[in-house]
């Protein structure tokens, strides 16, 4: 029997033949609040500190507060509100969302500082605010339940998300697992680029204990889990790189289960997934992306090129982490080679951008286990078809000769995006040799580093004037037959990229 979090994958998939069958009517009078209400608590107020510079050392209060204002509403601030035609107004924010449903909540755990005594709070996004629902010291449980990671010895901070799992269940039943992992990963992509606007540096924990953990934060697992906790070091006090042992912990593999009804797995999927004791990721379980496709008779193209200027104190990253939007439409017309060049560069070359400021090697659970391809429909100067991406190589390696954007249209549940998007990422992964490593557990690893990988895809589109979305629902085996993917190559997650028509979004 496969393990549980590959059932689940093969359960949840889209088909074109049931998809009508399985699909409900959504009833919009159930659609929960993407706010969580605290009824009580200590307010701070985020608001005066989002405009103007940072203030300097003579005001240390002051700085602290501008930085953690600025790195709250760049990683998941409200940038926009739209309203509906059914149900309540859409508030867009910094990070992407599946259905705008907003899944993710987003906590600061304080040590204890001047400005904020310690306690655990919640980032009101509604009114860019902290609320301190709860004022006792609550560090040494968190080092505790992160099996003593040395990073929380050395700052003062630690950022936790969450997700209210009926948030996006409510909409996508049980495929809202993936969903909500991909928007937790587009979320950490935001907090990554936001700590080295702020002069943070965040280090990923994804590996703990699940329930000590919610516990802590005053959670009922069964509605909302802890996903993330992310210390958030100060580089101007320890401007090198701390040592960080593990990210990404295994769980057990669950492969002995009961049969587990519709509506159930994704809750039953993440009781799968979760940490009672430390272990080591297993050893024997190495990959090497490159490795594909690297056949001598097989049409390379070197993706190579100069990093995006991001300007005077990376002010057009800045600007395009508060403009950003997921395109609707796109007009069909080609992007450039170049275009693509850097829009991969900078997703997957961090290095070469260290002399802007940004982390030269940020944290993922385990990057090496996804594979990219790139279908093409309208590049200038490349020719239609599916490519492999090897990232260390920067090359893209031919594996299919057609144009497929009939095909894109359907294989994204006949959303124009796939047709008139000049090229498609697909990311993929071998499951198994995942599950082999991580455990169930690999699951919630592998969604995670996809969303963060298409967020600065997102990000480098918007900096370049480009339009951008994400497809989290596909025809999952029929992408695979139809692009010449192999068939163990689970795809995980869709970025559409191409000439937007309007910025309205």
């Amino acid at each position: 029997m496969d393990s549980f979090a590959i059932h689940y994958h093969e359960r949840t998939k889209y088909n074109p033949e049931t998809i009508t069958q399985r699909s409900k009517r959504i009833n919009f009078a159930n659609q929960p609040s993407p706010f969580k209400d605290y009824k009580v608590g200590q307010r701070y107020d985020l608001k005066p500190y989002l405009k103007g510079s940072a203030p300097d050392r003579a005001d240390p209060d002051g700085a602290v507060w501008w930085r953690l204002s600025q790195l709250l509403f760049r990683s998941y601030g409200i940038t926009a509100k739209m309203v509906t035609l059914v149900g309540p107004p859409l508030y867009l924010r910094s990070a992407p969302s599946a259905g705008g449903l907003y899944p993710a909540e987003v906590y600061l755990l304080s040590k204890g500082t001047p400005q904020l005594p310690a306690g655990l709070y919640n980032y009101q996004s509604s009114d860019h605010s902290l609320i301190r629902f709860w004022d006792q010291q609550v560090w040494p449980e968190l080092q505790r339940v992160c099996f003593e990671h040395p990073v929380l010895a050395v700052t003062d901070y630690a950022i936790v998300t969450s997700a209210i799992f009926y948030r996006s269940a409510w909409r996508y039943e049980d495929r809202a697992y993936r969903r909500i992992f991909l928007d937790t990963g587009h979320l950490l992509g935001n907090l990554e680029l936001a700590g080295a606007l702020t002069g943070f540096r965040p280090y990923l924990i994804t590996g703990f204990q699940d329930q000590a953990i919610n516990e802590l934060m005053y959670f009922d697992g069964a509605l909302e889990g802890v996903l993330t906790v992310v210390p958030l070091v100060d580089e101007r006090d320890r401007p090198s790189p701390v040592a960080s042992p593990f990210v990404a912990l295994p769980s057990p593999i669950h492969d002995s289960y009961a049969p587990v009804d519709d509506g159930e797995l994704l809750y039953y999927l993440h009781r799968a997934t979760i940490i009672h004791t430390q272990a080591d990721p297993d050893p024997e379980v190495v990959t090497n992306p490159d490795d594909k496709y690297n056949f001598p008779f097989c049409l390379k193209i070197s993706m190579a090129t100069e990093p995006i200027d991001f300007g005077p104190n990376l002010q057009s990253l800045a600007q395009a982490m508060a403009k950003r939007r997921s395109t609707r439409t796109y007009t069909g017309a080609d992007l450039s080679l170049e275009e693509l060049r850097s829009l991969l560069h900078f997703t997957y070359q961090p290095q070469d951008y260290q002399s802007q400021g940004l982390d030269p090697s940020p944290d993922y659970c385990d990057r090496n286990l996804l594979e990219t391809f790139v279908v093409v429909s309208g590049v200038d100067g490349l020719d239609a078809g599916c490519y492999y991406y090897a990232p260390k190589a920067q090359e893209l390696r031919q594996i299919r000769f057609k144009n497929f954007r009939r095909e894109l249209h359907f294989l994204c549940l006949g959303q124009d995006l796939g047709r008139d998007a000049g090229a498609v990422v697909f990311h993929t992964v071998d499951l198994k040799r995942a599950v082999q490593k991580y455990g169930d557990r690999a699951y919630r690893y592998l969604h995670l580093d996809a969303g963060h990988l298409g967020q600065r895809l997102n990000l480098a589109a918007i900096a370049l004037d480009l339009g951008v979305s994400g497809i989290g629902g596909f025809f999952d085996d029929q992408v695979n037959d139809v692009l010449g993917i192999p068939p163990e190559e689970a795809v995980v997650y869709i970025t559409t990229l191409g000439r937007p028509r309007s910025r309205d979004q």
